[in-house]
């Protein structure tokens, strides 16, 4: 299994840290997963609020691959909506050059409505914006050129350069909640991925679906594993993990709550979100303790025998899945995180990592 350490550069818990601190200490913990053995460094979008503040996170990338030089970079994802897709394609294919192929490309199409207010945008507009763009960003970096004939793109036709100098086949991924998202992420040819929110049997429809409709668009080829981001918090001891997590996850959901306005009526009226009015409608039901003990359910904790146990059960309900870790989240404090990646990256990470496909282990069998 491919196992990354997620950023989120988030204050949300941490009341009073200057933001520089922040992102120091989230730093460094991706020089730690770069040290100890992690396969890939990934990076939200987000901007302006505590929640999550990674503002361009290919810029980020293009830091880390020069520091970092033996480790992916991933982006999870580039909000399309909030950029023009003729940058974002110069952006990623000039990093892929500068990292030697080493980019994992993710777009998204975001969420949260004062993010799209401060960026003067409407999320009525976002699905439309996100399927006219990803499409000419994924031929671009296979082609090289760019071109759009879409109400919200024309993009004359023009070459990117430098040019894309390797293939990114198997490393566009795209984030999808949604059931439109799933058929997007389908129809692009990417790797699905989900965060871990939920108990993992409520969304095997979705990724069903996902796999039926990728092999639809593409000749009958399966889709590939998808991606999982997670929250992990990995402790020695069981009871003091158990209080812990649910105290740093219970922070993060109400972060979620908070910035996404999970409580509001906006997702009933905006175009494309159906989903997450169903969502919405869900945690005005259970509350915040509610969704924290659902968050738990789909979240990676414990020590590490309980979150490989954990994590093997998920993988016989949704099948083969890539990880993207986070372990700073919900206000837990530095050392703790540091403690739990590095707990994480002796104990679990080496056995993740030594799992095959189920029908490759098979075959060697």
């Amino acid at each position: 299994m491919d196992v990354g350490l997620m950023m989120i550069f988030s204050s949300y818990g941490w009341e009073g840290m200057p933001d520089h601190q922040v992102w120091e200490e989230d730093l460094k913990l991706a020089g730690l997963a770069a040290d100890l053995g992690f396969d890939v460094l990934w990076s939200a979008e987000h901007h302006f609020f505590d929640y999550s503040f990674c503002p361009d996170n290919l810029q980020l990338m293009t830091w880390l691959a020069a520091k970092h030089p033996g480790i992916d970079l991933g982006t999870a994802a580039v909000i399309l909506p909030w950029h023009d897709p003729l940058r974002v394609a110069e952006q990623a294919a000039m990093l892929d050059l500068l990292c030697g192929g080493r980019l994992r490309f993710g777009m998204g199409r975001g969420l949260a409505r004062r993010e799209f207010t401060a960026f003067r945008g409407t999320m009525d507009e976002s699905r439309a914006r996100f399927d006219e763009a990803a499409p000419m960003i994924v031929d671009a970096l296979r082609t090289g050129w760019i071109e759009g004939r879409g109400p919200l793109y024309p993009q004359p036709r023009v070459e990117i350069r430098p040019r894309p100098p390797h293939s990114l086949d198997g490393r566009i991924y795209a984030v999808a909640s949604s059931e439109d998202s799933v058929a997007s992420c389908a129809r692009l040819g990417a790797r699905m991925v989900m965060f871990s929110d939920r108990p993992w049997p409520m969304r095997v429809p979705a990724i069903e679906l996902n796999r039926r409709l990728h092999r639809e668009n593409h000749g009958g080829r399966e889709a590939p594993p998808l991606m999982i981001v997670d929250f992990a918090f990995c402790w020695p001891d069981l009871a003091e993990a158990e209080d812990l997590a649910r105290r740093y996850m219970g922070k993060f959901v109400e972060s979620n709550f908070h910035h996404y306005e999970l409580l509001g009526e906006h997702f009933a009226s905006v175009k494309g979100y159906d989903a997450y009015a169903q969502k919405a409608e869900i945690a005005k039901k259970s509350g915040l303790s509610g969704a924290t003990e659902g968050f738990m359910k789909a979240a990676a904790w414990g020590p590490p025998d309980r979150m490989l146990r954990e994590i093997e059960a998920r993988r016989a309900v949704v099948g083969e899945f890539e990880a993207a870790v986070s372990f700073r989240f919900g206000g837990i404090p530095y050392e703790q995180a540091e403690t739990s990646l590095r707990l994480y990256a002796k104990e679990v990470l080496p056995v993740l990592q030594s799992w095959k496909p189920a029908e490759k282990a098979a075959a060697a069998g």
